[in-house]
C-alpha cells in the first residue's frame, strides 16, 4: 500500500465517481460526524458520483438514498442498490434476486439467526437486523464485548457449512446465499444506472473502504483507498487497496475527499 500523499495528479484529474464503504470508512466510531457528511457534499457538488457500497441493511440504505447527498447506493453486500431521482420523486430499487428466492433464503437465515449465537457465546444478531431483506448480520464487537479471532472464524464457518457466503466486515459477520457480492451488484449498478460497463470506466473510479469485505472492490479497482485502519486487517484480507490514507475511519474519507477536490 502506498500512500495516499502520493496519488499521481494525472490519475486524480480522471476520477468522476467515488465508491465508499460507510462503517469505519466514512464513519468513525459508529457516527457520521459533521466533517465527513460535508465531505459527501462537497464531492457531490463538484461532480463527483458518490457511491457507498455497503453491508447496512435496506432500512438504512433507503434513507442513505433519499436524505444523502450520494447518487446510488449498493447494500446488504451487493442484495440490492437504491437509487432516488430528487426531479421525479422516484425510488428505483432494484435486487439481486426476486421475491419469492428472498422469501425462501430468509427461512434459512432464520434457522441461522437462531443457530449461530447458541455455538458462538458472546456473538449477538445485529441491531439492525429487522431492516435487512437478504442477509443475516452477526454482531462482534458493534454492541456487543469484542470476539477474539477464533469466534469470529467460527461464525463464518457456521455460515458456509449451511451454503451460504459469509463476509467479515469491521463489525459484522455477514451472511447470505447467493452469487454475488459488492462488486457484482456494482457492475449492474452500473450498467443499469449509468449505461456503462465498469471495465469502461476504472480509471475514472476511487473506491475506499477498511475491511475483508471489501476486498473484491480493492483487487478490482486500480485506484483503490483504504482509510489507515486497513491495517489492522493485513494478513487477513486477500486483496489489499493500492493507497492507503494517513488517518483512521472518517478523518481517511476526509482526507481522500480533499485530495480530490484539491
Amino acid at each position: 500500500m502506498k500512500p495516499l500523499s502520493d496519488f499521481p495528479r494525472a490519475v486524480k484529474s480522471q476520477i468522476r465517481y467515488v465508491l465508499t464503504d460507510i462503517d469505519d470508512t466514512v464513519t468513525t466510531d459508529g457516527q457520521l460526524s459533521a466533517e465527513s457528511y460535508m465531505a459527501l457534499e462537497n464531492l457531490t457538488k463538484a461532480g463527483f458520483k458518490v457511491i457507498p457500497i455497503t453491508g447496512r441493511p435496506a432500512g438504512w440504505c433507503d434513507h442513505f438514498a433519499r436524505m444523502w447527498p450520494v447518487d446510488a447506493v449498493v447494500g446488504e453486500n451487493g442484495a440490492f442498490y437504491f437509487r432516488y431521482e430528487h426531479h421525479a420523486k422516484k425510488m428505483t430499487c432494484r435486487f439481486w434476486k426476486e421475491a419469492g428466492e428472498r422469501a425462501e433464503d430468509r427461512k434459512r437465515i432464520n434457522r441461522l439467526r437462531q443457530s449461530i449465537p447458541l455455538n458462538v457465546p458472546g456473538s449477538g444478531i445485529a441491531s439492525d437486523q429487522d431492516y435487512r431483506v437478504a442477509d443475516l448480520a452477526v454482531d462482534f464487537c458493534e454492541d456487543v464485548d469484542p470476539l477474539d479471532q477464533e469466534s469470529i472464524d467460527r461464525i463464518v464457518s457456521l455460515f458456509e457449512e449451511a451454503g451460504a457466503k459469509a463476509k467479515v466486515s469491521s463489525i459484522h459477520v455477514n451472511g447470505w446465499f447467493g452469487d454475488y457480492d459488492k462488486l457484482s451488484m456494482t457492475e449492474v449498478l452500473f450498467r443499469e444506472a449509468y449505461n456503462l460497463e465498469l471495465d469502461q470506466v476504472l480509471d475514472q473510479v476511487v473506491f475506499s473502504g477498511d475491511s475483508p469485505n471489501d476486498a473484491p472492490m480493492f483487487a478490482r479497482f486500480p485506484h483503490s483507498v483504504g482509510v489507515a485502519n486497513v491495517k489492522d486487517f493485513i494478513g487477513r484480507i486477500p486483496h489489499e487497496p493500492t493507497w492507503v490514507t494517513e488517518k483512521r475511519s472518517g478523518r481517511g474519507f476526509v482526507e481522500l475527499a480533499k485530495m480530490l477536490l484539491s
